[in-house]
């Protein structure tokens, strides 16, 4: 029984790079700090080219960092923000910066 032709390491990558931006859809989460629901997506690393500031620790998230984006599921996309992973997950243990409002 002959084998497979195995794929290309180059073909594989080339795939790899259409892919959207972590979770194409988003998923819902409670807002930090309040009983709205957030759409929330995951930013791969590979995918973040530009630096963001987070509401959550007002520091900045360099290109390159993997991290999460939210927004007001009622606001719509144009009032997304940009968080550190660690940041959203313990948004509702800390204060949010002066920024997000």
């Amino acid at each position: 029984m002959p084998r497979r032709k195995s794929r290309s390491k180059d073909a594989a990558r080339s795939h790899r790079d259409q892919r959207p931006l972590g979770d194409v859809f988003g998923r819902t989460e409670p807002g930090p700090g309040t009983d709205e629901t957030f759409i929330v997506r995951t930013v791969p690393g590979t995918r973040a080219t530009k630096s963001y500031r987070c509401p959550g620790c007002d520091h900045v998230i360099p290109p390159g960092t993997p991290h999460i984006v939210a927004w007001a599921a009622h606001d719509g996309e144009d009032d997304r923000r940009h968080w550190h992973t660690g940041c959203w997950k313990g948004r509702n243990t800390r204060t949010i910066t002066r920024r997000w409002s």
